[in-house]
């Protein structure tokens, strides 16, 4: 394509944003034939789906490293700058980007082309302004047009990503820079879509497609987005200005800032860049913003350059033509490319000198060498799967052996693993796919094409998935559009299980009257939801409200929760606590907090209708405590009923008899036949009322003492427990129990015991009790001694082993345990009796 006359060759220069790419799909399309090639593989993708629109699939090529789609009737090809045929005779040949002809690592490709890739009837070199000098020297002919910039380019400052506009891409130069943005942009804003050139164009469409359509707002990439990869713009941030080039750490020069920052705006509309700090070398300086905004950059005063079609008689030759040195003082030679140095190290190897005798096979080591390092290995590695592929190209058959081929490619065919593990696999997929098409390398090279495109198909809708899940927020995003926009629409709906979720993604549950935010959400995010929630769940908590205020009986239920304060549920929900009232019996119901977001009236209605319930509960279950607190204040009941009925409303139905000895012996028979009345019993050692011991009154009666005090809810003992291990939490006398020598053993059980004892004697003669009641329940021989000392009975001796006892008149008062609560009542018999 070089010894040809030409009729026109145009050099459009300016910078991004002018239209360039779309002045050159338009040119060639109005040619019989043509061909354009794009320094990316994805830029060359996305403007092969455009032509394809216009000219139709049969007629339009793709031809990259990796991917080849190649018609009969191929008359218009879309190719990266490595991969375009020169040798085929076009009307209308185009070179985008050829200003990285001064790239070290592939400036002497374009530069190539800016001097050999011509067009039959046009040539068109695309590039920017500082290419116009080189243009000038290198390729005199050519009529220079230049395409002022169709929007305005602005510095917008500095900003942290969470305060970032809308519609921002944020520029970072690695793969980690780019998921920490990505990451910090997920629990900040949502999430972000990821563009990167190792990207295969499939997962790179999917995560633009995700940014054009607004379910990210914003976009991270590496600085592959400056060439010509064209979105919906507003803002580009700089997350770094320094790259590593291949060589080095280094500061961004002036164009290059510009052709990424140039990506903000589209056609008509405004673009602004800036970065994400104001100061040390991650801000841009002055002298930078002034050049970006008038679009100044220094003109290039050199290309990189290489021969384009080196000679391959031998190895030598070969390798002399690669190194030698361009006539024309705007050239340099190009530093050494992964290629090359790899023909080198080959080179050293006496079996690749020996089997690269003929220009056939020199040429074939060549194109060897011109695989590229797709997996970022470095260039021993690389030199040792070259040095085996040109082995098995360079025998037998000259293809590369099946079983070996497909084993490998097979290895690579699984969707497992994260994000970095799957980004690997396409990335070796790419050199096989690479391998793949090349038509004299394998023996059925056009179903391994397939079979290659096919498992970076898979894998790369596999990275899409595992770069969305680990990157987007989608419910995070979703709200903050709707919330953007209209809070009143946010389309929130609620499960019958009461999940919340907005647009099928959950946010949180209703529990009871409370909005609970899910547990994978952030901090940022969880103040978001709430919000949301709070605006649309008014009227599912009034509907709700409506049902608590009318709940039937079977809806409600006590809450003893060790360590919570007592509550009353509904549906499984604390709706109230219970609180200190005038009398253990007469507890205050305060509403949950929760039920703080519906209106007076109603809550007023609920704690109406708790009220009445918790009333009939207790009178059903408890009613012994209230009937001893009324007794209490009877102004008609003598003194000692008085004094006995108030420790028994303050114990919450029990107390023991030691510390109400006075009160309990000045009881006339009438006193004693009114507490028997109310169900209680004046036993041995405690006066009570045994149904309290029962399941459901002893759950009531553990409520009303936890609320008389204010303290949490005790620890309960198992229903039906009858002797436990002293210290035992929940077997303390308040509870019930009585703690005798090292067991805890239920008073009503104790009474028992105590009334057989009686039962079992005659007079003051020794007597031995029967032990089957005590060892029926657990009772230790020792607890049983100390209990009988307790009951006033004393040791007698035996002979023959069997434990007896006589009766020595009543229960001596040291030995009795007294609970705490009833030693403020040790006095009160006797100030009752002598004030009345």
């Amino acid at each position: 394509m070089t010894a040809r006359a030409i009729s026109q060759i145009t050099a459009v220069l300016g910078p991004t944003n002018t239209g360039k790419t779309h002045l050159a799909i338009e040119r060639m399309c109005g040619h019989s034939s043509g061909m354009i090639g794009f320094p990316l593989r994805l830029l060359a993708r996305e403007v092969y789906d455009r032509v394809v629109k216009i000219k139709g699939a049969s007629q339009v090529a793709l031809i990259t490293g990796e991917e080849k789609i190649l018609p009969r009737d191929a008359r218009w090809f879309l190719c990266t700058a490595e991969s375009m045929p020169l040798d085929r005779e076009l009307a209308f040949v185009g070179v985008d980007e050829a200003q990285l002809g001064a790239d070290r690592e592939r400036g002497h490709v374009f530069t190539d082309r800016l001097l050999r890739a011509r067009g039959r009837e046009e040539t068109m070199i695309l590039g920017s302004e500082a290419l116009r000098p080189m243009v000038r020297s290198l390729v005199p002919d050519a009529e220079i047009v230049n395409r002022p910039r169709f929007s305005t380019l602005s510095y917008a400052g500095a900003a942290k990503l969470s305060r970032l506009p809308k519609r921002s891409v944020i520029v970072a130069f690695s793969a980690e820079e780019v998921y920490a943005v990505a990451e910090m942009l997920r629990r900040l804003r949502g999430g972000a879509a990821v563009v990167m050139g190792a990207l295969s164009p499939r997962t790179r469409n999917a995560q633009v497609a995700m940014f054009q359509a607004g379910e990210v707002d914003y976009l991270v990439a590496t600085d592959a987005i400056g060439m010509g990869l064209n979105m919906d713009v507003a803002h580009v941030a700089f997350a770094s200005l320094r790259k590593f080039d291949g060589h080095r750490q280094r500061r961004l020069n002036v164009a290059e800032m510009a052709q990424i920052a140039g990506r903000a705006g589209r056609h008509q509309r405004d673009g602004s860049f800036g970065a994400l700090t104001d100061d040390g070398a991650g801000a841009f300086t002055p002298e930078e913003i002034a050049a970006i905004e008038e679009h100044r950059f220094p003109r290039l005063d050199h290309l990189y350059w290489r021969d384009g079609a080196p000679r391959t008689a031998s190895i030598d030759t070969l390798i002399a033509d690669l190194e030698q040195r361009p006539e024309a003082e705007a050239l340099r030679t190009a530093p050494e490319a992964l290629d090359l140095g790899v023909l080198k190290r080959l080179a050293e190897q006496d079996w690749v000198r020996d089997r690269g005798r003929t220009p056939t096979m020199v040429a074939r080591l060549w194109a060897a060498c011109g695989v590229p390092d797709f997996r970022k290995v470095g260039i021993d590695p690389h030199a040792r799967f070259v040095s085996r592929l040109f082995g098995h190209l360079s025998e037998g058959n000259c293809h590369l052996p099946h079983d070996w081929f497909a084993a490998e490619i097979a290895r690579l065919d699984a969707v497992t693993g994260d994000v970095e593990t799957i980004a690997g696999r396409i990335a070796a997929a790419r050199s096989w796919a690479y391998i793949a098409h090349r038509s004299d390398w394998l023996a059925d090279p056009a179903h391994w094409a397939d079979r290659t495109r096919a498992i970076e198909e898979r894998l790369s809708d596999a990275l899409h998935d595992r770069l969305t899940q680990r990157f987007v927020d989608r419910r995070t995003t979703l709200l903050m559009r709707q919330i953007g926009a209209d809070p009143r629409a946010l389309p929130v709906t609620i499960a019958a299980d009461g999940a919340v979720m907005v647009e099928d993604h959950p946010i949180g549950r209703l529990e009871g009257f409370a909005f609970v935010v899910a547990a994978d959400t952030n901090a940022t995010d969880k103040r978001l939801l709430l919000a949301a929630a709070e605006r649309r769940l008014v009227g599912e908590r009034a509907r709700r409200g409506e049902a608590l205020a009318t709940a039937p009986d079977c809806d409600l239920t006590p809450i003893a929760t060790a360590g919570a304060p007592p509550a009353i549920g509904w549906q499984g929900r604390a709706v109230a606590a219970l609180r200190p009232g005038p009398t253990m019996a007469r507890p205050q119901i305060v509403l949950d907090r929760s039920l703080d977001c519906l209106d007076k009236p109603l809550r007023d209605r609920i704690h109406g209708r708790l009220t009445v319930w918790l009333g009939d509960q207790l009178a059903r279950h408890v009613a012994a405590i209230a009937a001893a607190e009324a007794l209490a204040r009877a102004p008609a009941a003598p003194p000692a009923l008085r004094v006995v009925a108030a420790a028994l409303g303050t114990g919450g139905g029990m107390a023991a008899r030691l510390p109400l000895t006075t009160a309990v012996e000045a009881l006339t028979s009438d006193d004693r036949k009114t507490l028997r009345r109310t169900g209680y019993v004046i036993g041995a050692l405690d006066i009570y009322d045994a149904r309290l011991l029962k399941p459901t009154p002893a759950l009531w009666r553990q409520l009303l003492l936890a609320a008389g005090s204010g303290q949490p809810v005790a620890v309960p003992l198992p229903a039906g427990t009858t002797v436990v291990p002293r210290g035992t939490p929940g077997a303390s006398p308040l509870a019930g129990y009585r703690e005798i020598g090292a067991q805890s053993v239920r008073i009503d059980l104790v009474e028992r015991i105590a009334r057989a004892a009686h039962d079992a004697r005659a007079g003051r003669a020794a007597f031995a009790p029967d032990p089957k009641l005590a060892v029926s329940i657990g009772m230790s021989a020792e607890t049983l001694a100390r209990l009988m000392a307790q009951l006033g009975f004393r040791s007698a001796p035996s002979a023959d082993g069997v434990a007896r006892w006589t009766w020595r008149g009543r229960p001596p008062r040291v030995t009795a345990a007294v609970p705490p609560r009833a030693n403020a009542f040790a006095g009160l018999a006797d100030l009752v009796a002598r004030h009345g």
